[in-house]
């Protein structure tokens, strides 16, 4: 905020010059958070689902509720905390381009999620456009070009396939049509680093642009626009500890400037006119402006900027650290049990991030979820997890096989063609991943202690 705001605002600006040391976990809410078992008792709730929503930074919290009393219309209001909250809101935009070292001339653009950035970008892509895609992505990042002549990939086996996979599709496109690749940072099903530099060299070499999914990358590992050299980066506030459902796509504004709005409406336009003839005449924003029409989530978009400036003062080097400690305890326990086989793309060695996918001999995934959460008082996920081709891979069956992103229908005790994903990152105390190294040797050792049913598709305690 400018300095005629921050003074009359100092819980706000107080609270945002504090960072929290990375020698131990980032305090996040619900750390304390108990939960029944099935057993008997309570415990304190292990929460290994990072993958799918991180816990909020404490820090991000407080940053919010320092400036909650503040509140008020951005872009619209003559009144003070109109004028404020609109300062806020786009000295955000400003904190967000530092944290991923945006080029200057790059937009920062406000959106609901990862989802929704990359059906903003699929929005603006020029009149035949042709889009390269490998099977591997999420969901979010694989589904949105439904109006562009889309290649599909097959799944990489080693980083080098992947580029060789990329540079031989490119080679055979049309050149003088505009394309764009979209890949992930790291999967959000084995957690392994996907060589982002090396394929956006590949991409630019053959003119064609990249965009880069990072909603599970940002929040373990720095993002560097420039040194990676993608057109653009999308990424979600609630992976990145941030809450209230905002996104951000960041990027090169050409192709944004020159489409038609995402959302049609107040914010987007600049000027609005009648016309004799009755019709309407409509100005449209050139700035990041023009794809955020209607009331932008502010407290969002501050969230994210929160959670943005905590990482950085935390240091990304002790963080990663961190993390690679309890990967190794995650890896080094689940290796210890013949029944588990751990899922990957490109081996044990390769590089990843705090998101670990396994299958359990004779176990369904939803049961062995729901035992560990009814049991143990430790929180995963089972299914698809929204990237339906690359777990059908991985689990040998066919990619185009159609399955839910939930739970199957499969009983307890019957094999399913889905997996467990255990994750975790800046928040997460060793004693989490200790229980749940634990909780997985006993329940294939001597089995649940609790019956279960199949429930409306989900296993669940039977009572």
């Amino acid at each position: 905020m400018s300095a005629s705001l921050n003074t009359a605002t100092p819980a706000v600006a107080a609270v945002a010059t504090e960072g929290p040391a990375c020698a131990e976990p980032l305090p996040v809410l619900g750390r304390d958070v108990t939960v029944p078992l099935v057993t008997g008792g309570e415990v304190t709730y292990a929460a290994l689902d990072y993958a799918a929503s991180a816990p909020a930074l404490q820090r991000v919290w407080d940053d919010v509720a320092a400036y909650a009393p503040y509140y008020g219309s951005v872009h619209r209001g003559a009144g003070y905390l109109s004028q404020l909250s609109t300062d806020l809101f786009e000295q955000s935009r400003v904190t967000v381009a530092e944290f991923l070292d945006c080029r200057p001339a790059d937009q920062v653009v406000f959106t609901r999620s990862t989802t929704d950035s990359l059906n903003l970008l699929a929005a603006v892509l020029p009149g035949g456009c042709q889009v390269f895609v490998f099977e591997t992505e999420h969901h979010a990042s694989l589904l949105p070009w439904t109006d562009a002549q889309v290649t599909y990939l097959n799944a990489p086996r080693t980083p080098g396939e992947a580029v060789a996979t990329l540079e031989r599709a490119l080679a055979d496109r049309d050149p003088y049509g505009p394309a764009l690749v979209c890949v992930t940072g790291a999967s959000n099903v084995t957690g392994e680093l996907w060589p982002v530099k090396e394929l956006a060299a590949a991409a630019h070499a053959h003119g064609a642009r990249i965009v880069l999914d990072a909603a599970q990358l940002a929040p373990h590992h720095p993002v560097s626009v420039r040194e990676l050299d993608v057109d653009w980066v999308a990424f979600s506030g609630h992976k990145l500890y941030a809450p209230f459902g905002s996104g951000v796509l960041a990027g090169r504004a050409d192709w944004l400037q020159e489409a038609e709005p995402y959302l049609a409406g107040g914010g987007a336009s600049r000027k609005v006119a009648r016309r004799e003839d009755g019709g309407v005449d409509v100005e449209w924003h050139t700035t990041a402006a023009r794809h955020e029409a209607g009331s932008p989530n502010v407290i969002g978009v501050y969230s994210i900027a929160s959670a943005c400036r905590a990482l950085a003062e935390a240091g990304f080097e002790g963080l990663v650290a961190r993390e690679r400690h309890l990967i190794a305890k995650v890896r080094e326990g689940l290796a210890e049990v013949p029944a588990v086989r751990v899922l990957s793309l490109f081996g044990d060695d390769a590089p990843r991030v705090g998101v670990i996918s396994f299958v359990v001999d004779g176990w369904n995934s939803s049961h062995f979820a729901a035992a560990l959460s009814a049991e143990y008082g430790i929180g995963v996920r089972d299914g698809l997890f929204c990237a339906h081709p690359l777990v059908r891979t991985l689990l040998g069956s066919e990619p185009q096989a159609q399955g839910e992103c939930g739970a199957p229908e499969a009983a307890p005790g019957e094999r399913s063609l889905n997996a467990i994903r255990v994750s975790f990152g800046a928040g997460t105390p060793d004693e989490h991943v200790e229980r749940f190294v634990r909780a997985v040797k006993e329940l294939v050792a001597d089995g649940a202690k609790w019956q279960y049913r199949t429930e409306e598709g989900r296993c669940v305690p039977a009572v």
